[in-house]
């Protein structure tokens, strides 16, 4: 069988593009991973600070804020908002994913409310929702 001298190693290209493609797609799997992670650790920080400030809003705000902060830094998030209405605990926490190529760093945020439960209900005060946000490029 004879074959045609300009087909010669076109095997060879088809072969790297779809390893390209392949690569392509698991960055971005990994990208999007990260963000989940993020997410989850997020969340998990501020239910687990706004525990901790809630039960300890009877030594003072600023103590209990304080624990907080230790709390969401040990899930390796960071306090971005504590506030107080009656006994009841607002925190809002950040939690970076690291830097990905070409989207930067990202960040997850998000908020949790913690109190007694014989408390009559406090009004949710309007704040950006919490989310996964794009910061500068690292490059």
């Amino acid at each position: 069988m004879k074959t045609r001298f300009g087909d010669r190693g076109s095997g060879t290209v088809w072969v790297v593009a779809l390893i390209g493609a392949v690569w392509t797609v698991a960055v971005m799997a990994m990208g999007v991973g990260a963000a989940r992670v993020a997410r989850h650790r997020a969340h998990a920080a501020a239910d687990l600070a706004a525990l901790a400030a809630a039960a300890h809003v009877a030594e003072g705000s600023g103590r209990a804020c304080r624990l907080a902060a230790r709390v969401a830094r040990d899930s390796d998030a960071r306090v971005r908002r504590c506030a107080f209405h009656g006994r009841i605990a607002d925190v809002i926490v950040t939690s970076r994913a690291g830097a990905l190529p070409r989207f930067g760093t990202l960040t997850a945020t998000a908020r949790a409310r913690a109190g007694p439960v014989d408390d009559d209900p406090v009004p949710f005060p309007a704040f950006p929702a919490p989310g996964v946000t794009r910061g500068p490029s690292a490059r």
